[in-house]
């Protein structure tokens, strides 16, 4: 059978978190990087896997509710935990669009060395001139060409990474060298980046970190075929997700590669009980938690682009259209959907159908895939997506920081682990050695 690849998602900001609830801790003390990184070290999981943003996202030109926490540097909160977990990788959002190979690739080695070999990377662009503002070159970046960039960035710094070979650390006191001659030594000429030099990090235990990419669209599942290691997907139902699966590793072997040299990893959402009805009425309570009143209209703005605070949240549809203009009320983010128009009129016929409120409506359509029920019932939902070739394993999002994974870890990991599917103790040292990826140990 297929090992289950899980990694834990460190809520931050985004429509899963509840920050409000009661139980909710911290999302900047390290304690609650901490707290989540070593439940999921105990589960055995993979990975840990930190979001991050260039900038608060702001609507109606206020700082977004979800943003209220702000976005601590991945790489600093990363290095930071790979000195209290052991075998955990570390795999942090990293843009792009706004960095520069050298300095990001250095950072990245620097992780993997201090990690022992935990390091990854997960790649993202940005076209988005508001969030272009924080930096020099502002939101000059169109949008056909952010992963023409993304390509090249990517291929550069792996350049970097091979600029050392393992044997060219050589520290012979008697011949006095410490380096290969030629060590380091880079020359990358291409359309967005002209740099030489020599590259100041000897060859990390994994070589390259790992690459993760998230993208649905045509371009972003060409991207992750070509140079990702893993993908994010979205899919919620078993089919969608055989048939993404089918078409991503198509994409892979097209590209000349081993299928199996890319994981498919859906993020997804769960909730427990100790019986099915019980887990319910909990995913049921999580979620008008996750859509409160204010989010819910929140939300229903990013779609019709006008201002929606005169709205009753329990109340019906706007009766109006969305607004269609080049400047969306949601700034830092990329807008729910690409036709307004064509969402809003399904919204109002989904609406209509089960007679649904604002509120109701958006908790039915906001949804991320998600596992409910017992935990026999969620182990055994896990495994047949895994060996059903829906996908070789998930990021979990759990929506309380930091322990919202505790559940899991003390009663679905077990019985995965009763089934054969998941270590019961770790056998690789580094993040691609998890994974089964080449250049793994």
């Amino acid at each position: 059978m297929k090992q289950v690849i899980l990694a834990a998602h460190f809520p931050g900001v985004n429509n899963q978190t509840v920050w409000s609830d009661p139980a909710s801790g911290s999302q900047i003390d390290f304690s609650s990087f901490v707290h989540l990184a070593q439940t999921a070290e105990r589960g055995r999981f993979d990975f840990f896997f930190l979001a991050d943003g260039q900038r608060l996202r702001e609507q109606r030109g206020r700082i977004h509710d979800l943003d209220v926490v702000g976005r601590p540097d991945s790489i600093t909160v990363l290095s930071a935990l790979a000195a209290v977990t052991d075998h955990l990788g570390l795999v942090g959002t990293i843009n792009a669009t706004f960095n520069e190979p050298y300095d990001l690739a250095r950072r990245l080695a620097t992780l993997d060395h201090l990690s022992g070999g935990r390091a990854g990377w997960n790649v993202v662009t940005s076209s988005d001139a508001f969030t272009g503002e924080n930096f020099r070159r502002g939101g000059y970046l169109d949008y056909s060409e952010r992963y023409e960039r993304a390509q090249e960035f990517v291929r550069t710094a792996r350049e970097l990474w091979d600029s050392w070979a393992a044997e060219d650390l050589v520290a012979d006191p008697v011949a006095g060298t410490f380096a290969a001659a030629n060590a380091g030594e880079f020359a990358h000429q291409g359309t967005y980046f002209d740099i030489s030099g020599r590259f100041n990090v000897p060859r990390t235990p994994q070589g390259h970190p790992l690459t993760i990419q998230a993208g649905d669209s045509d371009g972003g599942r060409e991207f992750a075929a070509a140079n990702a290691d893993a993908i994010f997907s979205r899919h919620g139902t078993l089919e969608d997700g055989q048939a993404f699966y089918r078409d991503i590793k198509a994409r892979v072997a097209a590209h000349g590669r081993s299928p199996d040299s890319l994981k498919i990893l859906p993020g997804v959402t769960f909730a427990l009980g100790d019986t099915d009805a019980e887990a319910q009425e909990n995913a049921d309570h999580i979620r008008r938690q996750q859509v409160s009143p204010q989010t819910a209209i929140l939300l229903l703005e990013q779609v019709w682009n006008r201002d929606l605070s005169s709205y009753d949240p329990e109340g019906p549809l706007p009766e109006i259209d969305p607004l269609i203009s080049d400047d969306s009320i949601i700034k830092g983010r990329t807008r729910l959907t690409r036709d307004p128009l064509q969402t809003a009129a399904q919204w109002r016929a989904l609406a209509e159908e089960k007679r649904l409120g604002i509120r109701d409506l958006i908790i039915e359509v906001s949804g991320r895939q998600s596992f409910i029920g017992s935990p026999a019932r969620v182990a055994e939902q896990i495994n047949t997506f895994v060996q059903s070739d829906a996908s070789d394993g998930f990021i979990l999002v759990p929506h309380l920081t930091p322990t919202g994974l505790d559940e899991f870890v003390d009663k679905v990991v077990p019985l995965l682990q009763e089934r054969g599917v998941l270590r019961t103790e770790y056998e690789a040292t580094t993040l691609r050695g998890h994974l089964g990826l080449e250049g793994g140990a």
